[in-house]
């Protein structure tokens, strides 16, 4: 993980996400998936680039199961993306820096 990327799981998921303040990008993801772990320093590229208008946090889909039943996630990368606590938008597959910027700068004028 990274100093700008937030591993968030079941336990903590709604204080992290739900109750943000900020828009927040959620990584649905697992270890052994590919796609998953080339999106990994892109989505730190967009946290740091975002840091202080966006979060940007990931949820491990093998460890909480819960969280990602919540959100029926079925394939991933799914990045979904919360604002005021709501998921606005959902991005499935690895998606460019510059597409997930311009997606976040659409949705939430950052």
């Amino acid at each position: 993980m990274s100093d700008y990327v937030l591993e968030v799981g079941d336990a903590n998921f709604s204080e992290e996400v739900l109750k943000s303040e900020i828009p927040v990008l959620v990584d649905f993801w697992a270890a052994w998936c590919g796609p998953c772990r080339m999106m990994a320093p892109v989505l730190d590229e967009v946290a740091r680039e975002l840091e202080g208008k966006a979060k940007v946090v990931k949820v491990n889909v093998d460890k909480n199961r819960s969280t990602a039943g919540n959100y029926k996630i079925m394939s991933i990368p799914t990045i979904v993306f919360f604002k005021n606590g709501n998921p606005v938008e959902t991005q499935v597959g690895f998606v460019s820096k510059d597409q997930l910027i311009k997606k976040v700068d659409d949705l939430f004028s950052v």
